[in-house]
């Protein structure tokens, strides 16, 4: 009678590290394409308007203004040309905001803070980020600004662009004609 060996030959022993190994570089696969996948915001663009990217580091600029709408917060932010145009007085100086003005305004929905000493309003989940570049000679119809809204999605963690072309927020703007069609006021610091 022979006997069946309880340990494996060296043939079975690399077939099954082959098998657990190729387990192994499925599931990083998999994982590692979810990571690879996730959206880069910089490439979403509104058709024929503006791309995310032509506001680079807006995370990082200076607030304008906090504001509420319904269930939304809101903090404006301003790159460094707008910034030093409204402490010199635009729009309210009569000046126009110069080419190169940047606006970014991020929403979130609204929540009241579990952990506040007392009744207190605060960000929760990302809902849209908009914005607004002046632009003399790219947006002549638009009162020389140009609009996107980029509308967030948190089961996907992706942005997904409203409307189409750079005049998508000019309508509702024109009833700030007289202030350069910004609504933001730079409030006393």
């Amino acid at each position: 009678m022979s006997k069946t060996s309880s340990f494996p030959t060296p043939r079975g022993a690399l077939a099954t590290s082959a098998a657990a190994g190729a387990a192994i570089a499925a599931v990083l696969a998999v994982m590692g394409g979810r990571a690879i996948s996730a959206q880069d915001k910089y490439t979403v663009q509104v058709p024929n308007g503006l791309a995310f990217s032509e506001l680079r580091g807006f995370e990082d600029w200076p607030t304008v203004a906090v504001s509420q709408s319904g269930d939304l917060i809101e903090v404006i932010l301003a790159n460094p040309v707008m910034i030093e145009a409204y402490r010199a007085g635009a729009p309210g100086n009569g000046k126009p905001f110069p080419d190169g003005s940047k606006l970014a305004k991020i929403h979130w929905n609204a929540k009241k803070s579990a952990e506040a000493p007392a009744p207190t309003t605060v960000p929760d989940t990302l809902h849209d980020i908009d914005f607004m570049v002046r632009d003399s000679k790219r947006f002549p119809d638009t009162g020389a600004w140009g609009y996107a809204e980029f509308d967030y999605d948190a089961a996907s963690d992706t942005f997904k662009p409203l409307g189409s072309g750079a005049n998508c927020g000019y309508e509702c703007h024109t009833i700030v004609k007289a202030k350069d069609y910004v609504f933001t006021a730079y409030g006393k610091r």
